[in-house]
């Protein structure tokens, strides 16, 4: 019933990661209580299923989109309680192919930010239950955060 609470140090998840996904992910960079990893999307799912059973990686703090133009890129905020540790882990996503896994059966908290990211930057979260628009009319066919997006009269 109740979840592992093993908590690595930073050194020890490093390995612990590149051990288990290898090539699959990067590790970006550390700074204190935060490490940023660069994600397969094909290794997302799995791995923050890992972190949330057996490192518990408790909770979703965020999750967003980013248009860089070139690509877009989802950013997962993922929090352990017990070291008050942050993962920030970032899947790259080509232009025309703006899928990913949802993981809002990981953590229940993905499934709106999951919404909002699909609304504003038309990314689509695969296996999410109820991927639609929050507040924007189901017609429009244009996503507003995208850079590519422009207002009237600013064409």
């Amino acid at each position: 019933m109740g979840r592992k609470c093993f908590v690595p140090d930073p050194e020890e998840l490093k390995g612990i990661l590149n051990g288990r996904y290898g090539d699959k992910i990067m590790f970006v960079k550390e700074s204190t209580r935060r490490m940023t990893f660069r994600v397969d999307r094909s290794t997302i799912h799995v791995m923050c299923e890992f972190l949330s059973e057996e490192l518990n990686f408790e909770h979703i703090s965020s999750l967003c989109g980013v248009d860089w133009e070139t690509h877009m890129q989802v950013v997962y905020h993922l929090s352990n309680y017990n070291t008050g540790m942050i993962l920030e882990l970032t899947v790259d996503l080509p232009n025309d192919d703006l899928r990913v896994d949802s993981v809002s059966d990981v953590w229940g908290g993905a499934n709106w930010h999951e919404r909002e990211t699909y609304e504003l930057f038309g990314i689509i979260f695969e296996g999410h239950p109820n991927l639609k628009r929050l507040l924007t009319p189901d017609e429009y066919e244009f996503f507003p955060f995208r850079k590519s997006y422009k207002l009237r009269g600013q064409e």
